[in-house]
Protein backbone atom coordinates (compact mmCIF):
# COMPACT_ATOMS: atom_id res chain seq x y z
CA UNK A 1 0.00 0.00 0.00
CA UNK A 2 1.52 3.29 -1.04
CA UNK A 3 0.94 6.31 1.14
CA UNK A 4 3.33 8.88 -0.31
CA UNK A 5 4.90 9.83 -3.61
CA UNK A 6 8.47 11.14 -3.42
CA UNK A 7 10.30 13.75 -5.48
CA UNK A 8 14.07 14.30 -5.55
CA UNK A 9 15.64 17.53 -6.74
CA UNK A 10 18.56 19.90 -6.35
CA UNK A 11 18.12 22.58 -3.68
CA UNK A 12 19.63 25.20 -6.01
CA UNK A 13 16.94 24.77 -8.67
CA UNK A 14 13.96 23.71 -6.57
CA UNK A 15 11.43 20.94 -7.11
CA UNK A 16 9.50 20.03 -10.24
CA UNK A 17 11.74 21.77 -12.74
CA UNK A 18 11.08 20.10 -16.07
CA UNK A 19 13.23 20.30 -19.20
CA UNK A 20 10.41 18.93 -21.36
CA UNK A 21 8.18 21.87 -20.49
CA UNK A 22 10.70 24.28 -22.02
CA UNK A 23 11.14 25.19 -25.67
CA UNK A 24 13.58 22.68 -27.22
CA UNK A 25 16.39 25.24 -27.69
CA UNK A 26 16.12 26.46 -24.07
CA UNK A 27 16.04 22.90 -22.72
CA UNK A 28 19.11 21.98 -24.77
CA UNK A 29 20.96 25.09 -23.56
CA UNK A 30 20.22 24.23 -19.91
CA UNK A 31 21.23 20.60 -20.40
CA UNK A 32 24.47 21.71 -22.07
CA UNK A 33 25.18 24.03 -19.11
CA UNK A 34 24.65 21.08 -16.76
CA UNK A 35 27.05 18.96 -18.86
CA UNK A 36 29.74 21.67 -18.89
CA UNK A 37 29.43 22.23 -15.13
CA UNK A 38 29.37 18.45 -14.59
CA UNK A 39 26.44 18.90 -12.23
CA UNK A 40 25.17 15.56 -10.97
CA UNK A 41 23.63 12.68 -12.88
CA UNK A 42 22.12 14.87 -15.62
CA UNK A 43 25.62 15.87 -16.79
CA UNK A 44 26.12 12.31 -18.12
CA UNK A 45 23.10 12.35 -20.45
CA UNK A 46 23.64 11.72 -24.16
CA UNK A 47 23.32 14.39 -26.85
CA UNK A 48 20.04 12.86 -28.09
CA UNK A 49 18.58 12.62 -24.56
CA UNK A 50 15.91 15.32 -24.98
CA UNK A 51 14.68 13.93 -28.31
CA UNK A 52 14.35 10.45 -26.83
CA UNK A 53 12.78 11.79 -23.64
CA UNK A 54 10.10 13.76 -25.45
CA UNK A 55 9.26 10.78 -27.62
CA UNK A 56 8.97 8.46 -24.61
CA UNK A 57 6.86 11.00 -22.71
CA UNK A 58 4.50 11.49 -25.68
CA UNK A 59 4.10 7.72 -26.00
CA UNK A 60 3.48 7.34 -22.24
CA UNK A 61 0.81 10.05 -22.39
CA UNK A 62 -0.88 8.41 -25.36
CA UNK A 63 -0.96 4.97 -23.71
CA UNK A 64 -2.21 6.49 -20.45
CA UNK A 65 -5.10 8.16 -22.31
CA UNK A 66 -6.00 4.85 -23.98
CA UNK A 67 -6.17 3.30 -20.48
CA UNK A 68 -8.56 6.02 -19.28
CA UNK A 69 -6.05 8.55 -17.96
CA UNK A 70 -6.88 12.23 -18.18
CA UNK A 71 -3.55 14.04 -18.38
CA UNK A 72 -3.66 17.83 -18.27
CA UNK A 73 0.03 18.48 -18.90
CA UNK A 74 1.73 17.55 -22.17
CA UNK A 75 4.81 16.37 -20.29
CA UNK A 76 4.90 14.88 -16.80
CA UNK A 77 6.61 15.78 -13.60
CA UNK A 78 8.38 12.82 -12.01
CA UNK A 79 8.09 11.19 -8.61
CA UNK A 80 8.68 7.73 -7.15
CA UNK A 81 6.57 5.23 -5.27
CA UNK A 82 8.33 4.91 -1.94
CA UNK A 83 11.53 6.39 -0.65
CA UNK A 84 14.76 6.20 -2.68
CA UNK A 85 17.39 8.08 -0.65
CA UNK A 86 20.14 7.13 -3.11
CA UNK A 87 18.46 9.48 -5.63
CA UNK A 88 19.76 12.36 -3.51
CA UNK A 89 23.18 11.47 -4.94
CA UNK A 90 22.02 12.55 -8.42
CA UNK A 91 22.27 16.17 -7.28
CA UNK A 92 24.91 18.47 -5.83
CA UNK A 93 22.53 19.53 -3.07
CA UNK A 94 19.91 16.79 -3.13
CA UNK A 95 16.57 17.33 -1.43
CA UNK A 96 13.52 15.13 -0.98
CA UNK A 97 9.87 15.96 -0.61
CA UNK A 98 6.90 13.68 -0.30
CA UNK A 99 3.22 14.19 -0.91
CA UNK A 100 0.36 11.94 0.25
CA UNK A 101 -0.98 9.94 -2.68
CA UNK A 102 -4.51 10.94 -1.68
CA UNK A 103 -3.66 14.45 -2.99
CA UNK A 104 -3.51 13.09 -6.56
CA UNK A 105 -6.40 12.33 -8.87
CA UNK A 106 -5.80 8.71 -9.97
CA UNK A 107 -6.60 9.77 -13.55
CA UNK A 108 -3.66 12.22 -13.51
CA UNK A 109 -0.84 9.84 -12.55
CA UNK A 110 0.68 6.98 -14.51
CA UNK A 111 3.45 4.59 -13.52
CA UNK A 112 6.35 2.62 -14.95
CA UNK A 113 8.02 -0.25 -13.13
CA UNK A 114 11.40 1.42 -13.18
CA UNK A 115 12.49 4.70 -14.74
CA UNK A 116 10.67 5.57 -17.97
CA UNK A 117 13.88 5.33 -20.06
CA UNK A 118 14.96 1.77 -19.30
CA UNK A 119 11.39 0.54 -18.85
CA UNK A 120 10.46 1.59 -22.36
CA UNK A 121 13.80 0.81 -24.05
CA UNK A 122 15.43 -2.14 -22.26
CA UNK A 123 14.59 -5.49 -23.85
CA UNK A 124 14.92 -8.48 -21.54
CA UNK A 125 11.47 -10.06 -21.76
CA UNK A 126 10.25 -9.00 -18.31
CA UNK A 127 6.51 -8.46 -18.46
CA UNK A 128 6.64 -4.92 -17.08
CA UNK A 129 8.96 -3.65 -19.85
CA UNK A 130 7.30 -1.25 -22.24
CA UNK A 131 4.27 -0.85 -19.97
CA UNK A 132 2.48 2.22 -18.66
CA UNK A 133 0.30 1.46 -15.64
CA UNK A 134 -2.67 3.11 -13.96
CA UNK A 135 -2.84 3.33 -10.16
CA UNK A 136 -4.90 0.14 -9.88
CA UNK A 137 -2.60 -1.71 -12.25
CA UNK A 138 0.62 -0.67 -10.49
CA UNK A 139 -0.77 -1.89 -7.18
CA UNK A 140 -1.14 -5.36 -8.74
CA UNK A 141 2.40 -5.18 -10.19
CA UNK A 142 3.75 -4.24 -6.74
CA UNK A 143 1.95 -7.24 -5.21
CA UNK A 144 3.61 -9.48 -7.79
CA UNK A 145 7.14 -8.03 -7.94
CA UNK A 146 7.54 -5.81 -4.86
CA UNK A 147 9.30 -2.45 -4.83
CA UNK A 148 12.50 -2.41 -6.90
CA UNK A 149 14.33 -0.35 -4.26
CA UNK A 150 13.82 -3.27 -1.87
CA UNK A 151 15.02 -6.12 -4.12
CA UNK A 152 17.50 -4.12 -6.22
CA UNK A 153 18.90 -1.34 -4.01
CA UNK A 154 22.31 -1.31 -5.72
CA UNK A 155 21.04 -1.67 -9.29
CA UNK A 156 23.02 -4.86 -9.82
CA UNK A 157 19.90 -6.91 -10.73
CA UNK A 158 18.77 -4.75 -13.64
CA UNK A 159 17.88 -1.15 -14.45
CA UNK A 160 14.75 -0.99 -12.29
CA UNK A 161 15.53 0.65 -8.95
CA UNK A 162 12.21 2.37 -8.22
CA UNK A 163 8.71 2.74 -9.60
CA UNK A 164 8.44 6.02 -11.42
CA UNK A 165 5.29 8.14 -11.24
CA UNK A 166 4.44 10.42 -14.13
CA UNK A 167 2.38 13.31 -12.74
CA UNK A 168 0.23 14.83 -15.49
CA UNK A 169 -1.39 17.64 -13.47
CA UNK A 170 0.16 20.61 -11.63
CA UNK A 171 -2.72 20.97 -9.17
CA UNK A 172 -1.40 18.65 -6.40
CA UNK A 173 2.08 20.21 -6.78
CA UNK A 174 0.99 23.86 -6.67
CA UNK A 175 2.59 24.72 -3.34
CA UNK A 176 5.99 23.47 -4.57
CA UNK A 177 5.98 24.76 -8.16
CA UNK A 178 8.25 27.67 -9.00
CA UNK A 179 7.06 29.86 -11.86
Amino acid sequence: MMNFLYHYFDKSTGPFQNLSALEPEEAERILNDIRVQKKGFASKRSTDYLTIRRSLEANAREVFIIKGGKPIRNYPHYMTVGECPWLLEWFDKGKELYIPIKEFDPYSISFTYGDLFPTMRYQDGKKYRGQIYTLNEINEVIKEFGLPQEWNPLGNKGPERYIEVQVWDDKPLTRWLIN
